[in-house]
């Protein structure tokens, strides 16, 4: 029975050596250098470390190893500045996933749905709702860091071959570059989104096929997916040092006060989800005259577990169970929902926006609203089907930064405090699908009355 205080004293741990380290940051930002203020932060860090080592946590790990980097960079800026190799070898192994990990998801998501033309109206229905939604998503992202402006603060050189101004686009160059002419050649020089266009028309070719030749190059998609997934997690199990030794050499070479920035990130990113919940998803239910309470009691579970484990798999089945019992038939939950695992992933095309024009922002390269419109096009073609993918945002930010030629470091500091986003981002994602299930099965005149529960015991 004792057993349950074990995570209450976990977690006071981490409040611990957290208020230790936060206040000697703040004693020290305003002190100056001190030995017990140094002795405050290091008995923070201390705390932490012990704490993790029992909690086994991946995500928490990378929490720390941007802390201790941080702190690392401050006390021996000159020591940081070594650390960057580690850096490098992290976005070596990230690099070289990109590519195959887009083609695989894109083209088995695509060709897994080859009975769109099956379900008929719930499937051009759904997409219609998907990209409606998601487009408004990133208007709401681009609006949101426009006006924090949460990267100015943060000084990092761009590449020396990125312009310092991104010019207005020309939509015969826009439209030109999107298409590949040579497969093998985009994947060569990192043209992520030519690789995604590829995937997308290739998987709609495969699915058009019949099935006995479909078969074997999709089950060879299926399998190079899930080889890159599990090619992904090996790559995480380095990114502790790969993220906490860009956090030390960018701390290093620009102080401690490159931490605010990242500050405002996070605040920024989250009210644009409340932003977005709000204004969008509030008055969908409205306007579909959906039983907004019984829509909350049905949510509330999935969106918990999802917001709890920052993983929308593990709240898709009680997503599926709980929108049942709200009402909605099961063909339109078995389509509409996993389909939105692929094409409707609300708050991470939200916070992709946020964190891709960040990156610009901390770089100094400006961008018009149109330049700014194409970018956060590209991520959300790109990001689609990876939802199963660990750290999805930093695959994309990176194929990203490839493609406009953006600074690597702010991407990794980003990965820091990506545990905290993810938490809200994958809350908002199983929210947005179970709400789409509701909206198109009244679009279809087929919403239940919701089940009544049946009490323990009887």
């Amino acid at each position: 029975m004792n057993s349950p205080a074990k995570t209450p004293t976990s977690y006071h741990v981490t409040a611990i050596g957290l208020l230790l380290f936060l206040t000697g940051a703040v004693l020290g930002a305003f002190s100056g250098p001190h030995w017990w203020i140094l002795a405050v932060r290091w008995a923070g860090v201390a705390a932490l470390a012990a704490d993790g080592w029992r909690r086994k946590s991946l995500t928490y790990w990378i929490f720390f190893s941007m802390l201790l980097g941080a702190e690392i960079g401050f006390d021996t800026p000159h020591f940081a500045g070594h650390l960057r190799l580690l850096s490098d070898i992290f976005l070596r192994l990230i690099k070289v996933i990109i590519a195959p990990l887009i083609l695989g998801t894109l083209i088995t998501g695509i060709a897994g749905h080859g009975n769109l033309r099956s379900v008929g109206r719930i499937g051009w229905k759904s997409l219609l709702y998907f990209e409606a939604v998601t487009t408004i998503a990133l208007f709401i992202g681009v609006a949101a860091i426009d006006i924090s402006r949460a990267g100015m603060g943060l000084a990092v050189a761009a590449p020396a071959h990125a312009a310092q101004s991104v010019a207005p686009l020309n939509w015969n160059d826009f439209v030109l570059h999107i298409f590949p002419e040579n497969i093998a050649k985009s994947i060569a020089e990192n043209q992520i989104l030519q690789v995604a266009v590829f995937a997308i028309l290739f998987g709609i070719a495969l699915a058009r096929i019949s099935e006995a030749k479909r078969k074997p190059l999709a089950n060879f998609c299926e399998s190079l997916t899930q080889t890159m997934f599990a090619f992904t997690n090996i790559v995480m199990y380095f990114a502790p040092f790969g993220v906490g030794a860009a956090m030390a050499y960018t701390v290093g070479q620009l102080g401690i006060s490159a931490l605010l920035p990242l500050l405002k990130l996070l605040i920024t990113g989250y009210a644009a989800l409340i932003v977005f919940v709000l204004g969008v998803f509030l008055p969908i239910a409205l306007i579909s005259r959906l039983p907004f309470r019984g829509f909350l009691r049905a949510v509330a579970e999935p969106a918990t577990i999802a917001f709890a484990t920052s993983t929308s798999e593990a709240a898709l089945p009680r997503a599926m169970e709980r929108m049942e019992e709200f009402g909605v038939p099961r063909r339109i939950v078995a389509f509409v929902i996993p389909a939105g695992y692929s094409f409707n992933l609300d708050g991470s095309t939200l916070y992709l926006a946020v964190a891709s024009l960040f990156v610009a922002q901390v770089a100094g390269i400006h961008m018009s609203w149109s330049a700014q419109l194409f970018m956060v096009f590209a991520l959300m073609l790109m990001s689609k089907g990876i939802a199963g993918v660990p750290r999805a945002t930093l695959v994309v930010l990176m194929g990203a930064a490839a493609t406009f030629r953006l600074p690597i470091e702010p991407i990794f500091m980003i990965l820091g405090i990506d545990a905290l986003m993810d938490m809200g981002r994958t809350a908002v994602n199983v929210t947005g699908n179970c709400l789409a299930s509701a909206v198109i099965a009244r679009w279809e005149g087929e919403l239940a009355p919701a089940k009544e529960e049946v009490p323990a015991g009887q």
